[in-house]
């Protein structure tokens, strides 16, 4: 059994899922647009919650988020479940699957026996659609490939339950009713990006938002103290990693939102919107620069960055860009 879905490559997961199982419904919305009405942009970075034993960096929100507040905005009625016995969490999945129901699963990635080995890492938040079951196959539409694979039932059960941080714990996803849909309007686009706004400008801690990203440069500045060298390279790595690896969100993100922001501007009429998106590209573009040197400093390659204090003076530019973008969009807004 396989469902009439259609498989669509996206640059990220969750996105990828979400607009893979609208346009299931016959919904259609672009990635960009599912990452602005999911206020998907943010910034993390939390010594108090290790990664691989490390302070976590992330470029945003928690997994599951951009699912629940776009199917929010839109009025759809959606379902979650985690169990604690993987072979329920099977046997609920395959009850969903063959009323005929597409579902979303969150899942570790160093187990997803399709994934090239180069790409298996501990990380537990990667998203895919099952569609399918042919004996003792699933068959998944995984958005961040071109094609759609096959995985036995053990080795999804493997990667429903895997270890480490944050734990799956066997997470499914699905839309339960599309009763009280209303279609994308204005509204729904100016909430969402005030919501963008203020997570990027008011939560009141300095690790978050646009100035997080400032933090994470005063902290920078330290490491070599804090964790001596080698940590210092292995934090900086991390980081890294984040930014351009794994599913967060990092400078792709930059230039997404900028996409959603385009978008709008159109469907709006908002010039300024234009402006602003080609403004926070140039800020995705200063993330790839961060990137770049940041690995040929921790390579010990000669270049332009010298120390920490480089790489954080860098990151203090981008927190003064990023502020200044969404402080006028958030303005743009309220002006009305």
């Amino acid at each position: 059994m396989q469902l009439d879905f259609e498989h669509r490559h996206a640059a990220h997961c969750e996105n990828g899922v979400v607009r893979n199982l609208l346009n299931f419904y016959g919904i259609q919305l672009s990635e960009p647009m599912i990452l602005g009405l999911g206020s998907g942009i943010f910034f993390s970075h939390m010594p108090f919650y290790k990664l691989h034993g490390m302070p976590l960096t992330s470029f945003r929100p928690f997994p599951g988020t951009i699912f629940n507040r776009v199917t929010k905005t839109l009025g759809i009625d959606i379902q979650w479940h985690k169990f604690k016995d993987p072979d329920k969490a099977m046997q609920k999945l395959d009850e969903i699957l063959f009323k005929g129901i597409p579902v979303g699963l969150r899942v570790g990635v160093y187990n997803l026996s399709y994934f090239p080995q180069e790409y298996r890492f501990h990380f537990n938040a990667h998203n895919l659609c099952v569609i399918g079951k042919e004996e003792d196959e699933y068959i998944i539409s995984d958005p961040i490939g071109m094609n759609k694979h096959r995985i036995s039932s053990a080795d999804l059960k493997k990667v429903r339950y895997a270890w480490g941080t944050s734990p799956p714990k066997g997470r499914m996803y699905y839309i339960k009713s599309l009763k009280d849909y209303r279609p994308l309007d204005e509204k729904m686009i100016d909430k969402a990006t005030l919501k963008t706004c203020s997570d990027m400008l008011h939560i009141p801690f300095p690790m978050f938002g646009a100035q997080g990203v400032a933090y994470l440069g005063r902290r920078m500045r330290k490491w070599e103290d804090m964790y001596g060298k080698r940590g210092a390279a292995l934090n900086l790595a991390q980081v890294i990693r984040m930014l351009e690896e794994i599913g967060t969100g990092g400078a792709g993100f930059r230039f997404m939102y900028a996409a959603f922001l385009q978008e709008a501007s159109e469907m709006l009429n908002r010039p300024l919107w234009n402006q602003l998106s080609m403004e926070l590209s140039e800020t995705g573009d200063m993330w790839r620069d961060f990137s770049y040197h940041g690995a040929r400093f921790f390579k010990n390659r000669e270049g332009k960055i010298q120390s920490y204090d480089d790489l954080a003076t860098k990151l203090q530019i981008i927190s003064d860009r990023e502020t200044d973008i969404f402080t006028r969009l958030e303005k743009s807004i309220k002006r009305g």
